[in-house]
């Protein structure tokens, strides 16, 4: 059984930072490609980023290019997410998760293609 535990969260003022980590267990985790989702109040899940197993490649959705950062360590089977420069629309419960048997040079941003998921942790940014 894999599970995922992320932690990191918290209220910030707008432009602050956080750093998000998720830790995992059982499992192969340098297999998985691993994703960051979020979930607002009153919102669907949606894609933040994601990083392939090998750490070699990552994809953002727009509205977070440049301001979030997703890395991995395959040694300490975790991956993180360094979120600058917050806005208050990035408030949401952020999820991490794995992706079982990813196929080769294509990166899955739909929440449905992920086979395990964290509890997610909340991020509250105020204006």
């Amino acid at each position: 059984q894999v599970r995922l535990v992320e932690s990191g969260g918290g209220s910030v003022q707008a432009g602050g930072s956080l750093r998000l980590s998720c830790a995992t267990a059982g499992g192969t985790f340098s297999t998985y490609d691993m994703g960051w989702f979020r979930q607002a109040p009153g919102k669907e899940r949606e894609f933040v980023a994601v990083i392939v197993s090998t750490g070699r490649s990552t994809y953002y959705r727009d509205s977070v290019k440049g301001r979030f950062t997703i890395s991995r360590d395959n040694a300490k089977n975790m991956v993180f997410l360094q979120m600058n420069s917050l806005k208050p629309e990035d408030t949401a419960v952020y999820y991490c998760a794995a992706k079982n048997f990813p196929l080769p040079h294509q990166i899955a941003t739909a929440a449905s293609a992920y086979d395990y998921w964290g509890q997610g942790t909340q991020v509250t940014v105020s204006s």
